[in-house]
């Protein structure tokens, strides 16, 4: 009985895993694009809503951080520039700004969509190996429960790498999370995954 609910209790770690999970869905590098030198500067500005201003704050500095273990010269744009630095300039005004950072690279992190899914759970468990009566007693007594409804937040990211003097698209990363336990952690696995991708693409150079 003790090894059975030690085997039901690491499903159950292993089911909620798998349902806070952040991964990267699909991406793309261009033909012409060679491997970033490590002496380059990179930008990381994350686009989410004015109201979320800390999860700003944990995508960039997790990506700031990935890339620098990484051996990358890595900046969060919150963090040289603060959150209303580009609020009412126009495209040139922007990309001085930026140039004038010493930028070879800018990183953007737009957050495409947050929402809520509502799924259904049955009032089961899988009793069926205990026997046949504690079986047929579990399902006698719960035949008519009802079950209940969970709530799952849902983001879907894209990242997109530019040349800021050419203006070229270099890379372009799409990812989504599934029901994060908390934003902190959703930045430290978004980083992760989209780094690791990264050098999977032969953009970053291997430490």
């Amino acid at each position: 009985m003790k090894k059975l609910g030690l085997v039901m209790a690491g499903l159950a770690m292993m089911a909620m895993a798998a349902c806070t999970s952040t991964k990267v869905t699909s991406s793309w590098r261009a033909n012409n694009v060679q491997q970033l030198q490590k002496d380059n500067k990179i930008m990381v500005m994350a686009l989410v809503p004015q109201k979320d201003r800390t999860l700003r704050s944990q995508m960039e500095n997790n990506t700031v951080a990935e890339l620098k273990r990484k051996g990358y010269n890595a900046v969060s744009a919150l963090q040289e520039y603060g959150p209303q630095e580009f609020g009412k300039m126009g495209e040139n005004q922007v990309l001085r700004k930026l140039q004038g950072s010493d930028a070879n690279q800018i990183m953007t992190i737009v957050m495409l969509d947050k929402g809520r899914e509502r799924s259904f759970v049955p009032n089961y468990q899988p009793y069926g190996y205990y026997g046949f009566w504690p079986y047929y007693s579990m399902w006698s007594s719960r035949m008519y429960a009802p079950g209940y409804y969970t709530y799952n937040t849902k983001y879907q990211w894209e990242g997109n790498l530019y040349d800021l003097k050419s203006g070229q698209l270099l890379y372009s990363v799409q990812s989504q999370s599934f029901d994060p336990p908390t934003t902190e952690r959703m930045a430290v696995l978004y980083a992760q995954q989209v780094v690791k991708d990264m050098a999977k693409q032969q953009l970053l150079a291997r430490k």
